[in-house]
Order: structure tokens, then C-alpha cells, then sequence
């Protein structure tokens, strides 16, 4: 008879971020994607930090309802300009309005992640803020960047991994991949400390 406790638990990416999904392919774990669907709307003085905490556990919590046995990734992130949080553009026009103002600026992009499992009782959320220092950029670089990258789905309109990288003068992190989207060493502590065996 087959002893269905000894088997591994199903992962599952609580998130329709491509760039996610990219970056937890890395592991070379297999692993089913979820969207949660919920509204991502900022509450009334809530901080950057404080909105990125709060999405991650709600995403995570959302497919983790749907996916009990699994133990489900959630994340999110949020630029965040001395207190004013700057969320994906959307538009051509948003996206040079982020970027005329994080020009000579120092912007904390909050990435948080949180890896729960229903069955289990498990529950960890962490937070990877990575300091990214912008020159100051002439709205002609703005444009011809913008235009040749189209990050519209980025917070903050700056895609570091990309094109992007040639608007910034320096990043400080402990977890690099927070950047793009996921913080894959905080992720990987709390897969392992879920009962994930890793790599």
C-alpha cells in the first residue's frame, strides 16, 4: 500500500507574474501556478512595506483555500518612494511620471513573500527591501528607454534584469532576486522550513 504521507507536497506559485514564474523555475522543482485574484487596491495611510506584507499573505492564503495539501508560494512587491508607494504603471504616461520622479532618488522596492501550507499549519512571511539608486535621468533617456522597453508591468517602471539596469547607479540587497520579483533566498529558507527538499 502506497504511504501517501512519505510523498512530497504539490507547490504551487500563488501568482501570474511571468517574471516569478521565472525565477522559481530556477529551482528546478515542479510547481503548478495559481492566480489569486483579489483586489490589490492600497488601505487608507497603509505604507509600501505594509501593502507588500499584507498582498503576499493574502495571495498566499487565497490559493492555499483552493490547494490545501499544497504548499503554496505568495508575493508581492511595491516601489516605494520615501513613503509614497509606486505600483505598476500601466501606461506610457504613468511610467514616465514614475521615473521623472525617482530621478536622482533613492526607491526601496519592498518585496514580500509568504509560504503557507493549509494542512500542515505552516506560516512564514518575510520581507527583502532592495535600495536602488537612480541617476538623474533626462526626460530624452526616459523616452528612448521606455520605448525600447515597455515596462509596463514593473513596479516602478524599471526593469532591472532587462534595459533597465543602465538607469540605476547602485542596488543594495541581501537577496538579489527580490528585484525582479521574488526573493529566492528568503523563498528557499521557508520551502525548506515547510518540508520542501531543496535543490
Amino acid at each position: 500500500m502506497l504511504d501517501t504521507a512519505s510523498l512530497p507536497r504539490p507547490l504551487v506559485l500563488g501568482s501570474t507574474s511571468r517574471y516569478r514564474r521565472e525565477l522559481l523555475d530556477r529551482l528546478g522543482v515542479p510547481f503548478d501556478v495559481a492566480a489569486p485574484d483579489l483586489d490589490e487596491t492600497p488601505h487608507a495611510s497603509e505604507s509600501p512595506r505594509e501593502l507588500a506584507l499584507r498582498l503576499a499573505r493574502a495571495k498566499a492564503h487565497a490559493v492555499a483555500r483552493r490547494h490545501p495539501g499544497a504548499i503554496v508560494i505568495g508575493s508581492d512587491q511595491v516601489a516605494d518612494l520615501a513613503g509614497t508607494p509606486l505600483g505598476k504603471p500601466g501606461t506610457h504616461e504613468r511610467a514616465v511620471e514614475q521615473l521623472q520622479r525617482m530621478r536622482g532618488q533613492t526607491v526601496v522596492f519592498q518585496t514580500a513573500v509568504t509560504v503557507v501550507c493549509v494542512e500542515t499549519g505552516f506560516e512564514a512571511t518575510d520581507l527583502a527591501p532592495v535600495e536602488v539608486r537612480f541617476r538623474d535621468l533626462a526626460d530624452a533617456e526616459i523616452e528612448r528607454y521606455l520605448r525600447a522597453e515597455q515596462p509596463y508591468d514593473c513596479a516602478g517602471s524599471a526593469k532591472s534584469e532587462g534595459l533597465g539596469i543602465s538607469l540605476l547607479d547602485a542596488i543594495v540587497s541581501d537577496d538579489p532576486t527580490a528585484l525582479v520579483g521574488l526573493p529566492l533566498i528568503r523563498t528557499c529558507r521557508m520551502l525548506r522550513a515547510a518540508g520542501l527538499v531543496l535543490p
